[in-house]
Parts: C-alpha cells; structure tokens; sequence
C-alpha cells in the first residue's frame, strides 16, 4: 500500500510539473505534504519515516558545517545542505548583478576582440562555460543572451546563433564543478564529493568536450556570422565597458566575495567547511556589504526554488523509506547482469533522455538512492556511477527548449526581444551537440573508470 502511494505521488508530480498548469514549487510542496500524511502517516504509522525524511535534526550537528575525518553532511531526506547552499550563491550573484558585473564582463570581453562577431562567437562560448562552473546557469545566461541581444543590434547581426551556443555551453560548464548545476550539488551533497572532485572528473570530460562542441557550433553557424560581419559598423554608438558599473565600491566587494567563495569551493575538502556552511557565510557577507541595499537582495532571490527542492526531496524521500528505489536498482542491476560498462551507458543515456524532457533536478535528486543502492548491491565503483549520472543529467538537459531551466531563461529573452526560438530551431542544432557531448562522456568513463 505504502509502495503504490508514493508511486502514485510521484508520478502525479512529475506530470503536474510537466504540464506546467501551476507553479512548480507547489506541486513539489503539496505532493510532499501528501507524502508524509498519506504514505508515512497513513499507510505506513511511521513517525521515525517523516523525521527521518525532514532531516532537520542534521542542521543542528557539527558534521553539518564543518566535517573532519569521515564525517559529512546527511543523506537521507530533504538535503537541506543543497538548499542552504543554493540561497547563499543566489544572494551573491543579486549582489554581483546589482554593481553591474555581468554586463560590465560581457562589454569589456567583446571589445577586447575588438567587436567582431566570429571572436565574439567563440568567446562568449567560452566565458558561458567558465561563469557556469562557479555561477548558476540560469544567471549566466540571463545576462549574457541580454548582452548578445545588445550587441547583435549595435553590430547588426543575428542573436540567435549565438544565444543557441551560450545555452549549450553554459550547461555544459555546469557540469564540470560541483557548485555548477543543480544537480551536481544535489550528488556532491549526497555522496560527499568535494569541488576538486568534480573538477578532476567530470570537469575533464567537460573540457574535452567543449573543445568539440566550440568546433561543431562554429561549422554549423561560422558561415552565417561570417556573412553579417562584412556589414559596416559604427563603433561610436557601442558603450563603453565601464558604463556597465552602476556602483564602483558595490562592484569591487561584489567581487571579492566572488573570488572568495571561489576559494572556499576549491579548498573546502582541505578545510572540511561544508557548502552548507560556504553558502551561509556568502549570503551574510554579502547582505551585509550590501547596506542598506540587502532587503532589496533578498526580495530578488527565487525563494520559489528553493521551496521547490524542499518539496522534491520530500516526496523522493517516499520512494526511499518504502523500498521503491531499491527495486529499480536491482532491476538496472539484472539487467546489466553486473557489467560496470552497461551500467554506465544505460545510466547515462537513461539520463540524458529523461532530463531532455523532464526537470533533471527531481531526476537527479530521485537516481541518487538508486546509484548508491547499486553501487553496494552490484559491488561496482559509486564515483564511477555518480560522474555517469551527473554527465546525464547536467547535458541531457540541453537537447530540447524545456530540458533545463537555463535553456527556458534563454529562449524567453529571445522571445522578449523579437527574436523566436521555436522546437525545430532549437533542436537542429542543441540535439546533436547533446549526443555529441553524451557519446564523449561515456567513452571517457569507459576508458578511465571501465
């Protein structure tokens, strides 16, 4: 009975989000509610299950913020440690938007390739990936499209293009650290991996692939930017970078609290101050540098998504303590008859298929239990399992205008700006750079994890 409930939850969940007929936070939070009431409380008289499933006891010991030795932050329930994490990078990066930052980057880079749209191209490719590995996609692309858009106007060439490739690579850059993308914090969370982790991983696999994907996206577009550059231009009319700076003592701070959380990502595995702990000190700081500005910070900051996760990591938490989750394990585990290598493939396609056409965070968040179950039950390698599950998920998101939340972000100021982006348009060109970059992944773990 328990069982069926929390399918049954699950499911309806998912396609309440897909239909997207109401707000995703709360359907994750009234999905959440019904699990504890309904398949905790109801079918199971388990009150161990919903404090367990809360997990807000582990907010309150040590290894929560600071872990020494083999002690880490909780696994079990709402990862509050993902969530804590995620406010305080969304205050820094008001903040960082706030003194102008992003813009001010984006001009001073396009002038520095003296504003021709080839360099441009590839360069604003490049900067999407690197901003991404530390920035939120979302933010990334948020101002880098609104740049591209700016830019495309002044020099006259098509936007399109351009944003196309930003979108694919600021997705790809998210996978290559741990603070990247959603769901690589929700693994690194989970299974305790540092930055450096993911960096030596799969930020190797990341770099590889961008290299290919620079190259692809160049030989599918080269030929039209080409052709609107030969157009004459006048230079005069372009602002300079440093009218980006709406404040130059807010755009300082805003920076070194930048470079220092950077810092403390890196060395947090040397220092074993947890993310939970990163994020809380970032968000102080930064409200309280920002005077009398940080009521203002804080009404910007999408609490919407942070509720959201509370209540996916809710329901996910019903499959969990029902046994739902160590079924499907097993039967990945039967199928794959032990073998690590099609492990990996199935993981990693299975991914990157579903997280095309479903959110790959409640995606993410519901294959981790799955991936450690496997890990103990088929004695394979779990980091092995865990780069395949995060390569899947972080790029299989990339395929189609739905796949993941920056991809949506990019196409709507597209859209604002006179410029649609439809299915087809978009799918021609991110749907084989998507396979691309999964085909390289897999060949990269099956080499040197395999």
């Amino acid at each position: 009975m328990a069982q069926v409930l929390a399918v049954i939850i699950f499911v309806a969940m998912f396609v309440l989000i897909v239909s997207e007929k109401l707000e995703r936070h709360i359907i994750t939070l009234g999905c959440g509610l019904l699990t504890l009431l309904l398949v905790f409380g109801l079918a199971m008289h388990s009150m161990s299950a919903v404090i367990e499933t809360l997990n807000l006891h582990s907010i309150i010991t040590p290894s929560f913020w600071y872990a020494s030795g083999s002690e880490g932050e909780s696994t079990s329930g709402i990862n509050w440690a993902t969530i804590i994490f995620i406010f305080g990078m969304m205050v820094m990066v008001e903040g960082m938007a706030k003194a102008g930052f992003f813009r001010w980057l984006c001009m001073k880079l396009a002038k520095m390739v003296n504003y021709k749209p080839i360099p441009l191209f590839i360069t604003f490719m490049i900067m999407s990936s690197l901003l991404a590995m530390f920035i939120d996609s979302i933010t990334v692309i948020l101002f880098l499209a609104a740049v591209t858009i700016e830019l495309a106007k002044l020099l006259k060439f098509n936007p399109i293009p351009m944003i196309l490739s930003e979108i694919f690579c600021a997705n790809l850059g998210g996978s290559a650290t741990m603070c990247g993308d959603p769901p690589n914090i929700i693994i690194g969370t989970s299974f305790e991996y540092s930055f450096a982790d993911f960096l030596t991983n799969t930020g190797v696999i990341a770099a590889v692939s961008l290299v290919f994907i620079i190259i692809y996206f160049y030989l599918v577009y080269g030929k039209q930017i080409a052709a609107d550059s030969s157009k004459d231009i006048d230079f005069s009319t372009i602002p300079e970078p440093k009218d980006a700076i709406t404040n130059k003592k807010d755009f300082i701070v805003s920076s070194i609290v930048f470079g220092c959380a950077v810092v403390l990502l890196v060395t947090h595995a040397q220092t074993g101050l947890t993310v939970a702990f990163i994020g809380t000190v970032v968000a102080i700081v930064t409200l309280i540098t920002s005077g009398k500005s940080a009521l203002e910070l804080l009404k910007k900051v999408d609490f919407k998504t942070l509720l959201f996760f509370i209540g996916l990591f809710a329901v996910v938490g019903g499959l969990e303590q029902t046994g739902i989750l160590e079924k499907i394990a097993a039967f990945i585990g039967d199928i794959s008859g032990g073998n690590l290598k099609l492990m990996v493939a199935i993981i990693i396609w299975i991914s990157a298929v579903a997280s095309a056409f479903v959110d790959n965070i409640p995606f993410a968040a519901t294959m981790i239990p799955i991936v450690r179950s496997l890990a103990a039950t088929q004695g394979v390698d779990l980091e092995t399992l865990a780069w395949a599950l995060s390569m899947g998920t972080d790029i299989g998101g990339s395929a189609t205008p739905i796949g993941a939340s920056a991809n949506v972000v990019g196409t709507s100021v597209a859209a604002k700006n006179g410029y649609i982006i439809g299915w087809g348009k978009y799918c021609k060109s991110a749907a084989p750079a998507t396979i691309i970059v999964i085909t390289i992944s897999m060949i990269i773990i099956f080499i040197r994890y395999c």
